[in-house]
């Protein structure tokens, strides 16, 4: 066997001493701990909770759009660790999107890097569609397509700055979210407790009338219940979507053995707090039979959040709310285009893509791969012709699939990944970043996705019936569940791919270069720095 794709029992495990094959890591490596850290809060905090979630109330009342949230919560979490002891082990460009060709198969690396293109290319359009909603409510007679080119303007000259520039607006755009999540989530508790200028205790209110869960269409019992929640867990696909993004940014962090384990450590957190408790909040505030929860009016730019300031009294925060929601969606849209040029970038690299794609200008910046992504963007302008929102809802519906997708690839990889390390002989305990749920936590990434796609293809029924066609529907629902296998068959029939074996598994390519960018980093050179760096020390915040 060639020992510089493999490492045989009883190696050290030494990369300096393995030769190395890999050209990939030619981006510029900017992106510091503090960037990474809040470029992992970022992916997660964005419109799909802040304006999104009104859906999932809407289609499930407050404990069904809770449960669905927690479900998916479950497989996000486990995603993270899986991808964690991955990429923090080949922090590669292309990140978990090249790990599936190199631990699986080359076909399954075609098929998922497509699928990552297109779900962050159309997460792209989704999130400008999202700002326009926004901005409908302070200038409703605005043509939105004002809005849309000013938000896209925006998202590209971050992009086309470099990577350093998209860390640093990051850092800034995310911490704007993490303020305003957790002000909200306060202030929720004070208004359903009775602090509100009206002083309307609400407490379980809503839970009681009209109910905890909505009756769908008419369907009693638990059928009914079981079609809404399903309905919501492709919307917190959409909300949880870009929580993985920290792998793709692998490639471009600056000492990612130290970073990347941090980053990935406080997602539970995260979750539980900024998710888990914000639908919690969301549910106890706002009733599910209220119509401005209703996405698909051209002017339905409040989210459950604002809608509840509004019901509360209070007067001159909900402008202050929007504005801080319409960052979320500057920052989602600049971190789509990211993404899905990174994704493109990596899988030129690896020969799944043209490789024009793989051109980079001095400094590493991917800039062929960022502007044939932002042309995606264009998009967005069918909000113009349809509502804005009811756009965003066509949108973030194909993404939310396509994300369910991504995250069974990552389970399979990993799954696959463990596989050859133990066929090898390796001691786990050489791996940068382990988990203890491992390796039933990739497990359930598996069957958990597997289970919302299987859903998601029976959920869509209503179109088949009498006079009940919708051709947005129909594509939205059946396309993005298909287009993984298809691409994936079609890929290994026409190419003829096998599955890679698990002693055959490369564990070292790679590992040199990556090692010998492994430095101690500066100690803080500013008061923003030194901040940060204390705040990070807090146990009880970041977990």
């Amino acid at each position: 066997m060639d020992n510089a794709h493999s490492l045989e029992k009883g190696d050290d495990f030494d990369p300096k001493e393995q030769g190395t094959v890999t050209k990939q890591l030619q981006l510029s490596r900017e992106l510091k701990n503090r960037h990474v850290a809040m470029i992992s809060i970022g992916g997660v905090l964005g419109t799909g909770l802040f304006l999104g979630s009104a859906t999932a109330l809407r289609d499930a009342g407050p404990v069904g759009a809770l449960l669905g949230y927690i479900f998916t919560g479950t497989i996000v979490y486990c995603v993270m660790i899986s991808v964690g002891e991955m990429i923090t082990l080949l922090p590669i460009a292309g990140g978990p999107v090249n790990l599936a060709e190199r631990f699986v198969d080359p076909a399954l690396g075609f098929a998922y890097g497509w699928c990552w293109m297109y779900t962050w290319t159309l997460a792209l359009p989704a999130e400008l569609s999202a700002a326009a909603t926004l901005i409908d409510f302070w200038h409703p007679g605005v043509n939105n397509a004002v809005w849309i080119t000013v938000c896209l303007a925006v998202a590209i000259a971050i992009n086309m700055s470099g990577v350093g520039v998209y860390g640093e607006s990051e850092f800034i755009f995310s911490s704007i979210k993490v303020i305003t999540i957790v002000v909200l989530i306060i202030l929720g508790i004070v208004l359903d407790l009775g602090g509100g200028p009206t002083h309307d205790r609400i407490g379980f209110r809503y839970w009681k009338n009209p109910g905890p869960f909505v009756q769908y269409n008419g369907i009693q019992g638990n059928t009914g219940r079981f079609i809404g929640w399903s309905r919501v867990c492709i919307q917190a696909a959409y909300s949880y979507a870009g929580t993985e993004s920290v792998s793709m940014a692998a490639a471009e962090t600056k000492n990612p053995r130290r970073n990347l384990p941090k980053a990935i450590q406080r997602v539970y957190f995260r979750i539980l707090v900024f998710y888990i408790g914000g639908v919690t909040i969301m549910g106890l505030l706002v009733p599910f039979d209220n119509p401005g929860l209703n996405l698909s009016a051209s002017n339905a730019s409040a989210s459950p959040f604002v809608i509840a300031i509004n019901n509360a009294g209070i007067k001159g925060l909900t402008s202050v709310i929007n504005a801080a929601l319409l960052t979320a969606a500057w920052s989602a849209a600049s971190s789509d285009l990211y993404l899905s040029s990174r994704g493109l970038y990596g899988m030129a690299t690896a020969g799944n893509a043209p490789k024009v794609f793989a051109r980079t200008i001095r400094g590493g910046f991917p800039y062929v791969a960022v502007s044939f992504c932002a042309c995606f963007a264009l998009l967005a302008y069918m909000s113009v012709s349809s509502a804005s929102g009811e756009v965003f809802t066509w949108l973030s519906s194909f993404t939310g699939t396509a994300n369910t997708w991504s995250w069974c690839a990552i389970g399979i990889t990993y799954l696959r990944f463990r596989k050859g390390f133990r066929a090898q002989g390796i001691d786990e305990s050489k791996l940068v970043y382990r988990s203890k749920l491992q390796p039933y936590a990739g497990w359930w990434v598996v069957i958990g996705t597997g289970l919302c796609l299987f859903v998601r293809f029976f959920s869509g029924y209503q179109v088949f019936l009498r006079d009940s066609w919708d051709t947005p529907t129909f594509i939205t629902t059946y396309l993005p569940v298909v287009a993984l296998p298809i691409l994936w068959i079609g890929c290994k029939l026409i190419r003829k791919t096998k599955f890679i074996h698990a002693m055959d598994m490369d564990f070292v390519s790679g590992l040199a270069e990556i090692d010998a960018l492994d430095v101690e980093e500066p100690p803080p050179k500013n008061w923003v720095e030194r901040l940060w760096a204390w705040l990070v020390s807090i146990p009880f915040i970041w977990a």
